[in-house]
């Protein structure tokens, strides 16, 4: 595993500090390689967060430009940007953060044929979209490829982070719960809207994203309890924070 150089021992000293990253765990952030869906509210914070935390290559999946009305919560951007691509924005942005930090861009849309053509080079993915299509495309993807995966949501004063790791075993033996044992099937059109229809407080996806950002920090440091087979819930409104288990459905019989 790559060294760690003096001025990078010295910006990470606080991680280095804590027994349960120390050394080997930055150095494992070093040598990871995360693909983020979204360089929004969502992933704004993740990449931000991944990056201070050295994390060495980041690829931002986003095939959208930055807008006036994106500012009030993806603050990864700036007035400077309206109109550059989100990926470039981004890219920038991190670079000035952290210049150690290796990124990738690609402006497309997450699907299967992406997915195919690129999730291969990654370790772990965050999904931080904002569509059940890309949902669920990154939960295939991920599970395919036996990868990690992250996946955040937020609605209005709500939002919800979970860890998918559904090629593994858990302790009592029976296999990880997956996206579709979350959610089986997407609502149907129309059902759940847009935070562009209903609204959102910009801050909500600062917490939800940070919360993603610190369960990829533990994913590749191999500290502490993902996020795995529980949903972790956010009432804004309440400050209220709420845990629900759930686990892999048992496959129905056809006869």
């Amino acid at each position: 595993m790559e060294k760690l150089t003096p001025e990078e021992i010295s910006r990470y000293h606080r991680h280095i500090l804590l027994p349960e990253i120390g050394g080997a765990g930055q150095q494992k952030l070093k040598a990871a390689r995360v693909m983020v869906i979204g360089a929004g509210g969502l992933g704004a914070p993740v990449l931000q967060y991944l990056a201070a935390a050295g994390v060495g290559t980041l690829g931002i999946v986003d095939d959208d430009r930055v807008s006036l009305s994106n500012l009030q919560r993806q603050v990864i951007h700036d007035s400077g940007t309206i109109g550059d691509e989100k990926t470039e924005s981004a890219a920038r942005a991190l670079l000035r953060l952290n210049p150690n930090v290796r990124v990738e861009r690609f402006e497309q849309h997450f699907g299967p044929d992406f997915a195919g053509s690129y999730l291969g080079r990654f370790n772990l993915l965050i999904d931080g979209s904002d569509n059940f299509e890309t949902r669920y495309a990154a939960a295939d993807a991920a599970e395919a490829r036996k990868i990690p995966l992250v996946t955040g949501a937020v609605g209005r004063f709500d939002g919800s982070v979970t860890v998918l790791k559904p090629y593994e075993t858990s302790a009592d033996g029976s296999l990880n719960p997956g996206y579709r044992d979350l959610f089986p099937e997407p609502p149907p059109a129309g059902l759940v809207p847009s935070c562009a229809e209903a609204g959102i407080v910009g801050a909500l996806t600062g917490v939800i994203g940070t919360l993603m950002a610190m369960e990829a920090i533990k994913l590749i440091t191999g500290t502490g309890e993902p996020l795995v087979g529980r949903l972790l819930l956010y009432d804004g409104l309440s400050a209220r924070f709420d845990t629900i288990r759930y686990r892999r459905r048992k496959a129905t019989s056809g006869t």
